[in-house]
């Protein structure tokens, strides 16, 4: 249909021509009731975003010196964090001439990852970054998906 016809009709119903696909050859056009087509798409739109589930990552902060009490109670809160489904942060901090001994910053985060390796994986290894050592653990079910996809 001639675009001059189509205006014409779509002004005789009362309604629009709207094009809904430009890249076409050629375009293509329909003939409807532009407010209302702009109030679905946003309706689409927000329920996309409902269903939409957001990653966080969750931070936890650890010393060399930590006592076997409170790195029980730091694990259960990654544990708790990575169920909800968030990844988390390990991250030792070192002060003074603690960064001198890098490695007991290292098995902590190896303890931290064989408490949690029921839950977790380990997306990237402990890393010195200035005076932090850092570790990021994922839940198992975020691989899982990664790999189904």
């Amino acid at each position: 249909m001639h675009p001059r016809d189509a205006m014409k009709v779509a002004g005789e119903r009362g309604l629009d021509l709207v094009e809904v696909a430009p890249g076409a050859k050629p375009p293509v056009c329909r003939i409807m009731d532009y407010g209302k087509y702009k109030y679905e798409q946003r309706k689409k739109e927000r329920e996309a975003k409902k269903n939409q589930k957001t990653i966080d990552v969750k931070e936890v902060k650890l010393r060399p010196g930590i006592e076997d009490h409170d790195f029980n109670t730091k694990v259960r809160n990654a544990a708790r964090f990575l169920g909800d489904g968030n990844k988390v942060k390990i991250t030792i901090m070192f002060r003074g001439r603690e960064i001198t001994h890098p490695e007991i910053g290292r098995e902590l985060c190896e303890r931290v990852a064989q408490d949690v390796s029921e839950i977790a994986k380990v997306e990237k290894a402990a890393k010195v970054e200035g005076r932090n050592m850092t570790m990021m653990l994922v839940p198992q079910e975020h691989n899982t998906d990664k790999k189904n996809k």
